[in-house]
């Protein structure tokens, strides 16, 4: 059984008598036990059929009709993550330092948060019973991370002895699962000629393995008693993509697919033009950081399109080092459309150490420092990638509140993406807009 953490108001289960105190215990003809099998049957019928079994231990069946992909308006309890057993060398739990939110410091290796939400995991601690049930629902894709197929390699890097990878690959993609996979590269222990052997190995699981991302290792400051480990210098960089694109070249003229993708922090790194949006094909490793500028440039032109003048003079944006560049040169067209000087805050990192570039991992401390005692205009225009998704807390705890209670302009949580940065200048230049509207 499953328990029913809430009822969605309005929603079709509301509707049909369903109560926050019962539990699910099935749903159509499957049994559920927990998360996953309750999203499974939720795929394998439109009208639900649900047995229940109240606080006092009375069961009973309700009929939930819904039309196809509604969402019934059940939240069922969500598991707590498997915990990983790996010690990787690059393990960014292990480079926190204390003082953070208490789930970051959660080390989870979960193959139902892989299926659920596009987690990676590394099958380096999956139990027999677990692959076969991911073989049995099909819980499919699932999101892999290999590092290296030569498997001593790989166990150093894991920081322990693990089953091979290449057999359990295969018994995925023999049972049909597709699979996502992601390197991420430590210079001088799976660069060169682990890497090219690790991509050599995968590219023959396409279609079923349908995309590999090559991501540079992330280190933060707080790496005392750690293994010393590097980022990819420019050179480096450039070699790796150069190992890249043959692979792309290949795999294109054998299957039609490049297969593997470089991370765009990699092209920055080389200082090298990023590949045009169609390259990367359907943008499988979009979370993951591949494509995610590419994406970004194909929107501009139908948001300058859009934009039209608006009555505000300044407003200022806040976005990490490594996007700064490319935010400024869309904040210099659109201010020319709208007519709005839009100021382009860069970030420094001092927490995490600062080549750790990306707008997703700035604290609350270090966005009051960049802002305070400048002219901020009229607004401030926050991406929502800083916050928790689930409410409003950054990763030193600090929350939306917080931060507005230094300032006495309105601060605005908008989208990561042009379009979300126009609806955030329009929705500042409202008059009537609410300071802590995000």
């Amino acid at each position: 059984m499953l328990a029913i953490e809430q009822i969605l108001p309005g929603s079709a289960a509301e509707a049909a008598g369903v109560e926050i105190h019962d539990q699910l215990m099935a749903v159509g003809v499957r049994s559920i036990n927990d998360l996953v099998d309750y999203h499974l049957a939720l795929a394998a019928d439109v009208d639900l059929e649900v047995l229940l079994q109240d606080a006092a231990g009375k069961v009973r069946v309700v009929f939930i009709p819904r039309s196809a992909d509604e969402d019934p308006g059940i939240v069922p309890q969500h598991p707590e993550p498997a915990r990983c057993g790996n010690d990787c060398l690059f393990c960014f739990v292990h480079q926190l330092p204390k003082g953070l939110r208490r789930s970051l410091y959660v080390k989870d290796e979960d193959y139902r948060f892989s299926w659920l939400y596009g987690a990676y995991i590394t099958l380096g601690n999956i139990r027999k019973t677990e692959l076969a049930r991911i073989i049995a629902d099909h819980l499919s894709p699932l999101y892999i991370s290999v590092h290296a197929t030569d498997e001593v390699c790989r166990q150093r890097l894991l920081g322990k002895p693990v089953a091979p990878i290449l057999p359990l690959l295969e018994r995925l993609c023999a049972a049909g699962i597709e699979l996502h996979t992601q390197i991420v590269v430590c210079p001088g222990l799976n660069d060169g000629r682990v890497l090219r052997q690790t991509i050599e190995d995968l590219r023959h699981f396409w279609p079923q393995i349908r995309s590999l991302a090559v991501v540079p290792v992330g280190l933060t400051r707080h790496r005392q008693h750690l293994p010393l480990l590097a980022v990819p210098s420019p050179l480096q960089a450039q070699d790796i993509l150069d190992l890249i694109a043959g692979f792309q070249t290949l795999q294109l003229k054998q299957t039609g697919s490049r297969f593997v993708f470089a991370a765009d922090e990699l092209y920055l790194r080389a200082g090298r033009e990023l590949p045009p949006l169609a390259d990367y094909e359907d943008l499988w490793q979009r979370e993951n950081g591949v494509g995610l500028l590419a994406s970004f440039r194909s929107e501009v032109a139908e948001v300058l399109l859009d934009a039209v003048p608006l009555e505000m003079k300044k407003v200022s944006l806040v976005t990490g080092t490594s996007f700064a560049e490319e935010l400024r040169s869309f904040a210099t067209q659109l201010g020319l459309r709208t007519g709005v000087k839009l100021q382009v805050i860069a970030v420094e990192n001092h927490f995490f150490g600062t080549s750790v570039s990306v707008a997703g991992l700035l604290t609350g401390a270090d966005i009051l420092t960049a802002l305070k005692g400048q002219d901020l205009g009229e607004g401030v225009l926050l991406p929502d990638v800083i916050f928790r998704q689930t409410d409003d807390l950054l990763l030193d705890n600090l929350s939306l509140k917080d931060l507005q209670q230094q300032f006495d302009l309105p601060l605005l949580v908008v989208n990561s993406d042009p379009w979300g940065i126009l609806d955030g200048l329009e929705r500042l230049d409202c008059p009537d807009i609410e300071i802590l509207e995000g």
